[in-house]
């Protein structure tokens, strides 16, 4: 058997196996919806003003 013929039985055995494989019928979307863009500066503008609130340390942050 030349290497060739042994190249071509692997070639059509790994398609037989990629072909054996169902592929995924999405019937209803999965991904859930994405925040807009205002939801999420509404979120880090108030998350960051909670931080200043709650941390007075903030001020020193990364300096000693």
């Amino acid at each position: 058997m030349s290497e060739s013929d042994l190249l071509c039985q692997m070639f059509e055995a790994l398609r037989d196996d990629i072909d054996s494989v169902p592929f995924p019928q999405f019937t209803n979307l999965v991904i859930p919806p994405q925040p807009s863009r205002a939801q999420v500066d509404a979120c880090r503008s108030r998350d960051a003003r909670k931080e200043n609130v709650m941390n007075p340390m903030h001020r020193n942050r990364g300096h000693l």
